[in-house]
């Protein structure tokens, strides 16, 4: 590991303590193999002007949800530092208690909560604080080997036996300093947690945390070419994926997405033959155990099986280690390793799922790197318990809060580009689904985002459709809802006059492109969390109109293809639905030249002709997307095979 250090850009700063702080925070911040998604704090000790203008000694300590690699000034919690020493100094303490009084303690009341290890920085006896959970230096500490030989190998750092963070850490640290052990030390490793480094000067401490680290990249290095397997994974096989899924989100109570991790590194974790031994220890630093739990779900050809043993060795690990406060978590994993696939998070959205996936990557390296080092030994079941069902995470749990009401749940929505298609997809994603847009545009792909994928397809193309089913599943993890949107109106020749072409491209797009989409879709809605389909029909169906037979017969196609389809699916849970706007204008399809001729060719304004319905109200595109949200939501979930009109009220279709 190297110095990111620049001497140029550390003096913008010389004069501001809270300013270097905060670059050299983004310096460790950059690698992940020291900071990874919110871990590790850094802390600098200060002086600040209270009201009255006295001075007033202040810690600035990473603030709760805050990234060391983002990381700003408002990102620091100004502590003050006289009575961060105080709770330290006191006998017992609560975590509750110490996270309030710390938050009394704060200089400005709009400030984010300070790290929990706020009061470990406090005791610490120097200006600039730097703590990670470096891959590298708990790899070595964890490493059976190399475990009792820290204090020859970093003669320059304090080896700790591993503490609970919180106040249990902090009342160690000031044991520590009053009994004069860090005199002389530059750092201290707590053995299974991490690294702390300290110095009067930003680019001293700094660097002696990279030196430390570097140094135990060189042990693990030596061991790394046989330590690590590589191999390439068979093809995914998707509806096992869906399976595995399906077994989450009913053990987490919640629809979960999976990101799949195929790469040599992962599936060669996957292939080891001691995957079950080594990947079920623990941890890699204990305050993981908070976004993945104590261990991985291990599958092998029995994917519910595996769950289900996942299930009960969780109940038992809370049942051996749980006191009367403890309330129980749900048994659903985090990540899991697929033996001959790869490795697989599960989370509620894409961030979390992202997240936990980092972790797993960084956690299958580092227990390989210290099982070569001499064996992966991380700290015991009871302290990764204590962590899980930490006072301060159950207190969270109990809170409880609602969640977004599609929350995890997949979604295809045809025509997404633009005009009621763009606003479906947009209005599913915004109460939390994950949707994949398709459209024959180009411009979809800029639907893509963290939680969407925008897919350019012809839906008259068989082998497309069913691409887009495997893309889904296969980035997503499953498949749940679908919103056929898309279609094609031709209009303005009578039947005598139709051209066959006209004809069959348009039953193509309205008709056969929807029955071939569930066709494809239904192996994995099967499979779906509270799946259901809905197809967006027409008034037309209820009230043809002459020179529009094309249009007219494929939508009552399609209407009867969700009657059909309602009766074939209903016995697997999945909804049939079908929902018939009128006269959406705010459409592509509808330019101000087309929108005045045929307000014209009525005798109307044209405020009258997008009005002429019974309840004189415009019916615009996001009125069509939130009942199509609707009805694939929850308030719908006792109906299916049904048909409702969107058009303001129709006295033909009445």
């Amino acid at each position: 590991m190297k110095s990111l250090w620049n001497d140029q850009e550390a003096a913008k700063f010389a004069d501001d303590d809270l300013a270097m702080r905060v670059y050299t925070s983004r310096l460790l911040g950059q690698s992940e193999d020291l900071v990874l998604h919110g871990g590790g704090n850094t802390s600098v000790k200060s002086t600040q002007k209270d009201i009255f203008g006295n001075e007033v000694e202040v810690l600035y300590i990473k603030g709760s949800g805050w990234d060391l690699k983002t990381i700003e000034k408002a990102g620091f919690s100004p502590e003050r530092q006289k009575e961060c020493l105080q709770l330290a100094a006191m006998p017992e303490l609560s975590d509750v208690e110490m996270v309030k009084q710390l938050r009394l303690a704060l200089l400005d009341p709009a400030a984010p909560n300070g790290s929990i290890e706020t009061l470990v920085h406090a005791c610490i006896p120097f200006k600039y604080v730097d703590h990670s959970h470096a891959d590298a230096i708990v790899v070595v500490s964890n490493s059976d080997d190399y475990r009792d030989q820290l204090e020859d190998l970093f003669p320059e750092l304090l080896i700790l036996p591993y503490v609970m963070p919180g106040f249990d850490l902090a009342k160690q640290f000031d044991k520590v300093v009053k009994d004069g052990l860090l005199e002389g030390k530059k750092g201290v490793i707590l053995i299974g947690h991490g690294l702390f480094t300290f110095a009067d000067d930003a680019k001293e401490s700094y660097e002696l945390h990279i030196e430390a680290v570097d140094k135990a990249e060189k042990l693990i290095l030596e061991k790394r070419q046989e330590a690590r397997q590589e191999s390439s994974a068979g093809e995914l096989n998707l509806l096992e994926l869906a399976k595995i899924r399906k077994t989450v989100s009913d053990l987490r109570g919640s629809a979960v997405t999976i990101k799949v991790n195929q790469s040599k590194e992962a599936v060669g974790f996957s292939n080891r033959s001691d995957v079950n031994s080594i990947a079920t220890r623990g941890t890699l630093t204990p305050d993981h155990s908070i976004r993945t739990k104590r261990t991985p779900v291990i599958i092998g050809d029995d994917s519910t099986q595996a769950l289900e043993s996942f299930k009960a060795d969780h109940e038992a690990y809370f049942a051996r280690n749980a006191g009367a406060e403890h309330t129980i978590l749900d048994p659903a994993p985090r990540w899991g390793v697929w033996k001959g696939q790869g490795i697989l998070s599960f989370g509620v959205n894409t961030k979390e799922a992202g997240q936990i996936s980092d972790i797993a990557g960084h956690t299958a390296n580092g227990i390989q790197d210290a099982e070569a080092l001499g064996g992966w030994s991380p700290v015991s079941e009871k302290d990764l318990f204590e962590i899980e069902y930490w006072e301060l995470e159950q207190r969270k749990l109990k809170k409880g809060g609602s969640k977004p009401m599609l929350q995890g749940q997949v979604a295809i929505v045809t025509g997404a580009a633009a005009g009621i298609g763009r606003k479906c997809a947009e209005d599913l994603m915004s109460h939390g689904a994950l949707v994949v847009g398709i459209d024959i545009s180009p411009s979809i792909e800029s639907f893509t985002s963290a939680s969407s994928l925008g897919l350019v397809c012809d839906i008259g193309k068989e082998d497309q459709l069913k691409a887009v089913v495997e893309k889904t599943v296969a980035t997503f993890g499953g498949l749940d809802l679908i919103i056929c949107n898309a279609g094609i109106f031709t209009a303005g020749e009578y039947v005598e006059d139709l051209d066959s072409n006209k004809w069959d491209a348009t039953l193509r797009i309205n008709l056969t492109a929807n029955q071939l989409l569930v066709k494809y879709a239904a192996p994995y809605l099967k499979l779906g969390i509270e799946p259901a389909v809905l197809f967006v029909g027409s008034r037309n169906v209820g009230a043809p109109g002459p020179g529009a037979a094309a249009y007219s017969v494929s939508k009552a196609g399609l209407t009867q293809l969700a009657r059909v389809l309602s009766l074939e699916l209903a016995p697997n849970g999945i909804r049939v639905n079908v929902i018939h706007p009128d006269a959406v204008f705010d459409t592509d399809l509808w330019t101000p030249e087309a929108l005045a001729r045929s307000a014209e060719r009525y005798g109307m304004t044209i405020e009258e002709y997008k009005t002429r319905n019974l309840l004189k109200t415009e019916i615009k595109s996001a009125n069509i997307a939130e009942m199509c949200t609707a009805m694939v939501g929850p308030l719908f979930s006792k109906t299916t095979g049904a048909q409702v009109p969107v058009d303001g009220g129709n006295d033909r279709i009445i």
